[in-house]
């Protein structure tokens, strides 16, 4: 019995994604005080740092936005300078709000737009975050700041009171971004529009263990995988592992499921479903004569293939997960929130800022 694979030709909506994170620090040694990237889709666009004081672009078909905009990196160049000296004053100011002395601290926004192709809803966002959490965002339908803590009340009190800045900030987020995003996803079609389909295999350590849906070989990262029982989605023993990067840019993940109670006439009711967004999805039924093991006959795996290659897979699969592990660690420690995801965008000015003093408008202060 063959292991029974279906691929619905079912495209899924689409949601498309421009963000750009700022990142102001203090007391982290070895690192810029400020970092501002651009991100569509979650693949970097642009970078710019206090040590470099340039913006620049990270993908290549990046550089064709100078066809829309011929000035576009010089004025991006020159609010991001900007912003690195209002977020310097800021996080000094807040350090003060908090009773703060030394130590490291981190201020940080992030605010951009999405957009669904299929439906063409849209929607907007503007987040700051101080030490690694929340600190004030938009509510961008009604038009007013949210306070997270009580230390923001006196930067949503102001925010509030200037309804001139909401309406540009409603314009910039439902409009202006939206412009922008779909001229970037344009520009980088062929790679943000990628797609590839991964094998997907069935693995089980011992005849205990759970049964783990494998997929490998797909791109981009936003794919989804489940266990169902027939047309209903378990949740209870069922254990999501986290995407990878693979070697070659593809990425793989797994989900496990329980069946040691799992009594073996209803196996055929037991599905693994990969879903890639705006893409296909791959059914995988449970089969027993499909799984591969480390167990049975020595040397031999339950499909009498050679095991070397699952401990080559389990082996790449610890070294990528320990890698990801430390890259997470140092930018956990030096931006303590995503600090990897940042920018500014030259169509919009960066003026929001949570300084006291009301002396300049433009940039302002919380």
């Amino acid at each position: 019995m063959k292991v029974k694979v279906v691929i619905f030709d079912i495209f899924l909506s689409v949601t498309h994604t421009l963000k750009y994170f700022n990142t102001a620090s203090s007391g982290v040694p070895n690192f810029p005080e400020f970092v501002a990237v651009g991100m569509v889709d979650d693949v970097q666009t642009v970078h710019y740092d206090s040590n470099t004081r340039r913006l620049q672009p990270k993908q290549e078909w990046m550089k064709e936005v100078t066809a829309d905009d011929p000035q576009y990196w010089n004025i991006s160049t020159q609010n991001a300078f900007g912003d690195q000296q209002s977020y310097k004053v800021n996080i000094e100011i807040l350090k003060q709000r908090f009773n703060q002395t030394g130590g490291v601290h981190i201020y940080q926004r992030m605010y951009g737009c999405q957009r669904d192709d299929k439906t063409g809803e849209k929607n907007g966002f503007d987040k700051f975050g101080y030490d690694g959490a929340d600190f004030i965002s938009l509510k961008l339908k009604e038009g007013i700041w949210d306070a997270a803590k009580r230390e923001a009340e006196i930067t949503k009190h102001k925010w509030d009171q200037d309804e001139a800045e909401i309406e540009r900030l409603k314009f910039y987020l439902n409009q202006i971004c939206i412009q922008w995003l779909q001229k970037f996803v344009n520009y980088g079609k062929s790679s943000l529009m990628r797609t590839e389909l991964p094998s997907v295999s069935l693995l089980q350590k011992t005849p205990s263990s759970p049964v783990s849906c494998h997929a490998t070989g797909f791109y981009p990262d936003r794919a989804v995988m489940s266990w169902w029982k027939g047309e209903e989605e378990l949740h209870e023993d069922v254990d999501h592992g986290e995407i990878l990067l693979n070697p070659d840019g593809t990425f793989q993940a797994s989900v496990d499921l329980k069946v040691s109670s799992v009594p073996p006439e209803d196996w055929s009711s037991y599905k693994c479903v990969f879903q890639l967004s705006g893409v296909k999805e791959i059914t995988t039924t449970l089969d027993k004569t499909q799984i591969r093991t480390n167990w049975g006959k020595p040397g031999v795996r339950g499909d009498g293939e050679d095991p070397s290659n699952t401990a080559v897979i389990a082996a790449v699969a610890v070294v990528l997960a320990l890698v990801l592990v430390l890259v997470g660690v140092g930018l956990l420690l030096s931006t303590k929130n995503k600090g990897e995801r940042w920018r500014w965008k030259q169509s919009f000015n960066p003026s929001l800022c949570f300084c006291f003093s009301l002396n300049d408008k433009r940039r302002r202060k919380r």
